[in-house]
């Protein structure tokens, strides 16, 4: 039953020779590697106004040149990136550029950051799709953590069901979300080319400000900067592109770049033109579409795509999480199962446990994480700096043919992204202090699985001067429970491995009992050594493991083995087994982290 239901969720499985038939083009790439990205054009520009509205509408102005800070800022990402795509065109990002170049442990802040960040961008972007839902629908708004859950489910198996039968579904609703505000863009500028907006619902640029600062245009700039999250995830995804590659995935970067410079500079530019201001209870997108179009059809299309967008901004973490996971598990620093890739040849642990934290995550916050915003964005812009720097690091080492515009490029990129980092820091303190805990606590977790796979590996390895212990011969314990067919079974396996050395065991709770099953033996088994031990408390494990422990203390002396095999009946129907104690598996769950004790289990099926 289990089996059919993931078959009817999740797909046939597909054969590794098909790999390369579940690789991307550039227009679904595009989807839903951009779709974060792009999404944040729908808070972005918002983020800015809020900080400004603190000194009044006269200080809107200033959205203009604080966009061309942010455009430079992308600018820079979208070069320095492109650059990372061609020299790690395996994937890995920010977390191989950083581990290359400045070190392991600036390489593990790097990729656990963006590690959390993914989680963030699930558990975010899929409450803020919610919240425009329901917000449409106030009836829904008790539910918003069961609707955000029932969204998470389902991106989380459309992704398990492969790369690109989820980009085929989602590549949909992000184009219709990039026409329809390339749509209000056009619009929206045709009607202030045309004289048809007002002048007086803008202050002119240029006009004095009571009370602004540097230290107030840095926040509403890094407030901005916020729309930036999810560029990186293409370098991530490298591996996951129809070849070439690396050049698929570069023009695939340029035009998410060009995209969302477009739908930036467009919203920030109606916001001003527009006279909007941000309300709590609207957003500016939602202003701007009602100002252009009024409350109509468009004006629902916009609304709709909007809130489609923003939920499907998590797939970027899906497509970027699993594959990252990826390469810090080949270092050894998580997991190996991260390394293993599903029926549906994606990688689908990673899948499932970012699914899983995220709809913990939004448990959490009981489905209002607009608060994690300004730690999502700090988790991002500190990979940025990371990877920005160990590039500048990797020109001035190696000074290829062209390295001095590119080594310009990573430093202006570098020194924004660490201002934004710092300014968040300075402002949203509040807000972003957790990542100065769980960033050296996931370093030390890394390197306490990185420590654990190098013993494994060093006692395991062959070359190593650890002697292994001679077996000159083998005693066999068998726990046995009655005279049965299963125990008959059992016995028999003993006797073609060591026929005069087994020991047969008994566990008697009642002194008549021991005595009966001993009669009964004698006349069934006479050859079989039989042992029967007296349970004061009525348990099987305690003097069983007693009794092993005695056995194979004598048996070391002689360089002998101990095996201990378990008769175990298997029935016809899974369900069956909860009918059943199930004695053989609790003797073996004790019995197995015995030093020098081998445990064998040999199954007896039933037939109806």
């Amino acid at each position: 039953m289990m089996s059919s239901i993931k078959r009817l969720l999740i797909g046939r499985p597909l054969k590794s020779t098909a790999l390369g038939e579940q690789k991307l083009s550039k227009t679904k790439a595009l989807a839903i590697l951009s779709s974060d990205a792009l999404s944040s054009v729908a808070y972005g520009p918002e983020q800015v106004l809020i900080v400004l509205a603190t000194l009044g509408t006269l200080a809107f102005w200033y959205s203009i040149p604080i966009a061309i800070g942010v455009l430079i800022l992308l600018a820079a990402l979208i070069l320095s990136y492109r650059q990372i795509i061609f020299a790690y065109p395996h994937g890995g990002g920010a977390y191989v550029v950083s581990k290359e170049n400045l070190g392991i442990n600036p390489g593990l802040i790097a990729g656990g950051s963006l590690l959390v960040d993914y989680i963030l961008t699930v558990a975010v972007s899929v409450s803020a799709g919610t919240d425009a839902i329901t917000s449409a629908f106030p009836a829904l708004h008790a539910h918003n953590v069961a609707i955000a859950i029932i969204f998470v489910i389902f991106i989380t198996i459309l992704n398990l069901r492969g790369v690109t039968e989820s980009a085929s579904i989602l590549a949909y609703p992000v184009y219709l979300f990039v026409l329809a505000l390339l749509i209000l863009i056009g619009v929206g500028l045709f009607n202030i080319i045309t004289g048809r907006v007002s002048p007086d619902l803008s202050a002119p640029i240029g006009t004095p400000v009571a009370g602004i600062s540097l230290f107030i245009l840095l926040r509403a700039f890094a407030s901005g900067s916020s729309a930036l999250t999810g560029v990186e995830a293409i370098s991530n995804a490298i591996p996951n592109f129809k070849d070439p590659a690396p050049k698929n995935a570069a023009k695939t970067l340029m035009a998410m770049g060009s995209l969302l410079a477009i739908l930036f500079s467009g919203i920030v530019l109606l916001a001003y033109f527009y006279g909007i201001a941000p309300r709590h209870e609207v957003t500016v997108v939602s202003q701007i579409a009602e100002n252009v179009f009024g409350r109509n059809g468009m004006y629902y299309f916009i609304q709709g795509t909007t809130a489609l967008i923003l939920i499907l901004a998590a797939n970027t973490g899906y497509s970027a999480f699993p594959l990252l996971a990826v390469n810090l598990a080949k270092d050894k620093f998580i997991p190996r199962i991260f390394t293993i890739r599903g029926d549906r040849l994606g990688y689908s642990n990673g899948i499932i446990i970012l699914g899983i934290s995220s709809i913990l995550l939004i448990m959490a916050f009981g489905g209002q994480t607009e608060h994690l915003i300004p730690l999502y964005a700090v988790g991002v812009f500190i990979p940025f700096t990371l990877s920005q720097t160990g590039m500048m690091l990797k020109w001035l080492r190696e000074k290829p043919a062209g390295w001095v515009p590119k080594l310009i490029i990573n430093t202006t990129g570098a020194l924004i992204s660490f201002t934004v980092t710092i300014v968040f820091f300075l402002t949203k303190f509040d807000r972003v202090w957790p990542v100065l805990i769980f960033i050296p606590i996931i370093i030390f977790v890394f390197h306490r699985i990185r420590k654990h796979y190098d013993a494994v590996g060093d006692q395991l390895r062959i070359s190593t001067c650890e002697p292994v212990p001679r077996i000159e011969g083998n005693v066999i314990v068998v726990p046995v429970a009655g005279i049965t067919h299963v125990v008959e079974n059992s016995i028999n396996y003993a006797k073609s491995l060591s026929p005069d050395q087994i020991i047969a065991v008994y566990v008697a709770f009642e002194r008549e009992d021991e005595k009966k099953f001993e009669e009964k033996w004698k006349k069934w088994q006479p050859d079989v050594r039989l042992v029967t031990l007296h349970s004061h408390y009525r348990s099987i494990i305690q003097p069983l493991t007693k009794f092993v422990d005695t056995v194979e203390h004598k048996a070391s002396e002689s360089n002998y083995q101990v095996t201990v095999v378990i008769p175990q009946f298997i029935p016809k129907k899974g369900w069956h087994n909860i009918l059943h104690n199930q004695s053989s598996l609790l003797i073996r769950s004790f019995l197995l982290y015995r030093r020098n004790v081998i445990i064998t289990t040999v199954p007896y099926h039933l037939k109806k």
